[in-house]
């Protein structure tokens, strides 16, 4: 059995969502800070008459932040509290996986990101990491 899932780029690594999830993928929108908030929760952004809260993925994966003059993309994603938006250094393709060749998350994936990672997904150049879009959330939307 296959899915789809959308995919984009934080930092170096790839990711990706499944599609059913994904709501949208827009260019960078700005953000009002929102006080004493969590430092991976980039601000609130409004997404025609929707405040949507926006998750920097590079701070929620334990990255370090991308350099200042670079705009990140949104990928607005359903969740049972909502909308919200992750920021993503790039948005990539949507492709087909596999769920019998699924793998478990590698040592190789960054100890911060590793418990937002479901799955791990083996393509010819490069893995796909499958992220968990409740974990990713949890505890900075509420």
């Amino acid at each position: 059995m296959s899915r789809q899932l959308c995919t984009f780029r934080v930092g170096s690594y790839l990711y990706g969502i499944d599609v059913l999830e994904v709501q949208e993928m827009i260019s960078y929108q700005a953000s009002t800070r929102v006080p004493l908030a969590p430092p991976e929760l980039r601000g609130l952004i409004n997404l025609r008459g929707q405040i949507v809260p926006a998750i920097d993925l590079r701070r929620r994966l334990g990255l370090e932040d991308a350099p200042p003059d670079s705009l990140p993309m949104n990928v607005i994603v359903r969740t049972t509290s909502g909308a919200v938006s992750f920021l993503v250094d790039d948005i990539g393709d949507v492709v087909e996986v596999d769920e019998v060749l699924v793998d478990s998350v590698p040592q190789t994936v960054p100890a911060g990101a590793r418990e937002f990672v479901s799955a791990v997904h083996k393509f010819d150049t490069e893995l796909l990491h499958e992220l968990n879009t409740a974990g990713a959330v949890a505890g900075i939307v509420a």
